[in-house]
């Protein structure tokens, strides 16, 4: 696999999926008093530059990963950005649950990336 292009995907991986999980989450603490269409209009808007890195990641990724390396790899940065977030943006209980979870993705990115 190239080194570069698989560390320009998980870089622009990782900066979609905070943008990604602030367009997801961080309504329910900063707009929870403002109506629905309120939050979405916002999520919608931080969303677009979650794609503007996320579309890019997955073209570059995809001229040396399969679709499913780049789904399970998206997956275990979805959960390294949202676990940090959820307990210090959201102030959420670190749980055990998320260690259980790191270990299933670890499994999947195990079994979607060992070579035949």
């Amino acid at each position: 696999m190239n080194l570069n292009v698989t560390l320009s995907t998980i870089l622009l991986l990782c900066g979609s999926n905070v943008f990604m999980t602030f367009a997801w989450y961080a309504h329910l603490k900063d707009l929870g008093n403002k109506p629905w269409i309120i939050a979405a209009l916002v999520s919608w808007s931080i969303a677009f530059f979650e794609y503007i890195l996320q579309v890019p990641a997955n073209r570059i990724g995809y001229t040396v990963m399969s679709v499913g390396q780049l789904k399970v790899m998206q997956e275990v940065i979805a959960l390294s950005v949202f676990v940090p977030f959820s307990i210090w943006y959201l102030k959420e209980p670190l749980k055990l649950d998320y260690l259980w979870a790191g270990l299933c993705l670890a499994g999947a990115a195990y079994f979607i990336f060992r070579t035949k």
